[in-house]
């Protein structure tokens, strides 16, 4: 059977679409046929319009099409519930009823949850949020973990010239979406750090300016450095020694498996599903920047820290996630 994968627009740094493209990638490794379907609706739309355009799209062409759903659509067959519950994630970041996005997203993820034949969360967290925001069955939802391919640490030393390191300790921040994914709270916490160090943060962000204008207020301007997004994202990964994603709502974040899997100890809030694999003493607590501050002054520790958190990442490839993931669909199509 041929699998249609619906997502409604490409991003070459999303992660939601790094993941689809890998798993299209292993399913086309083991004989299976996929085809992803993109939005066609003119980009002047504005974005509840292009929700909406989408919706007509697929579910009108639908005709026999398997369709796996890593968007909000009316008609799945099977939806992978990457982005979260839109209604919890409304509550958190307290955004606007009023908001023709948010109405049309609330009205198609209800109609959305009870329609699917399966719903797969990346976490326990987010299946309990479905459970318990819309009433869906615990036995129609699978629990499926994000996976990422198993890479070496790649040579870094270029990164170090273009930014004059030498012997410091690199903390790292990887997303766009600051004021979600906690770059205010990543700094304040960098702020009570001591010892040689730089703060790299990578990602796309409009606002850019107020985290630049934020760390001088803190005083810490020379310990961060602001990349913009990279495609080079691997190298930051292998050059750094601890990951700081202090987000406020993330359904499982690939790069807290991405970090691991360089040997980079990740630290993050029991508000990414993420934390459900890591040990609690890398979650994000009153105690943080102590945590933090033994791996700056404790090479031992470090070491000891990242060889654990790449044995974690083992259990976590992309190629376990398509094994689960294919049981899902045998159960639908079966």
């Amino acid at each position: 059977m041929k699998i249609t994968f619906l997502r409604l627009k490409k991003n070459r740094f999303g992660g939601a679409e790094r993941y689809l493209q890998r798993v299209v990638d292993e399913l086309n490794k083991r004989g299976v046929e996929c085809e992803v379907v993109y939005s066609k609706a003119p980009k002047f739309l504005p974005g509840w319009m292009r929700v909406i355009f989408y919706n007509f799209q697929v579910c009108l062409s639908k005709s026999d099409k398997f369709y796996f759903s890593l968007e909000r659509v009316v008609c799945p067959d099977i939806y992978r519930a990457g982005d979260g519950v839109h209604r919890v994630f409304m509550k958190i970041e307290n955004k606007s009823i009023l908001n023709p996005l948010h109405l049309v997203y609330l009205f198609i993820e209800k109609r959305m949850f009870k329609k699917a034949k399966r719903i797969i969360t990346n976490s326990n967290m987010v299946k309990r949020e479905i459970i318990e925001t819309y009433s869906i069955p615990s036995e129609k939802i699978r629990v499926v973990y994000n996976g990422v391919p198993q890479k070496d640490v790649v040579e870094f030393e270029d990164i170090k010239k273009e930014f004059g390191i030498n012997k410091e300790k690199i903390i790292l921040y990887v997303g766009s979406g600051f004021k979600r994914k906690g770059v205010k709270e990543a700094l304040e916490i960098i702020s009570k750090l001591k010892g040689n160090f730089k703060f790299f943060v990578i990602g796309k962000e409009k606002n850019i300016s107020w985290y630049i204008n934020y760390a001088k207020e803190l005083g810490i301007e020379e310990k961060v450095i602001f990349t913009g997004p990279r495609s080079d994202v691997d190298k930051f990964y292998s050059m750094a020694d601890v990951f700081l994603f202090p987000t406020r709502y993330e359904p499982f974040s690939n790069v807290v498996l991405e970090a691991m899997n360089f040997e980079c100890v990740p630290f993050t809030t029991l508000s990414n599903g993420a934390s459900e694999i890591l040990p609690d003493e890398w979650i994000i607590d009153e105690n943080v920047t102590k945590r933090i501050q033994t791996f700056l002054d404790n090479d031992v520790e470090l070491n000891r820290a990242k060889k654990e958190a790449k044995n974690i990442s083992k259990n976590f490839t992309i190629e376990k996630n398509v094994d689960e993931t294919i049981k899902v669909i045998n159960e639908v199509i079966n």
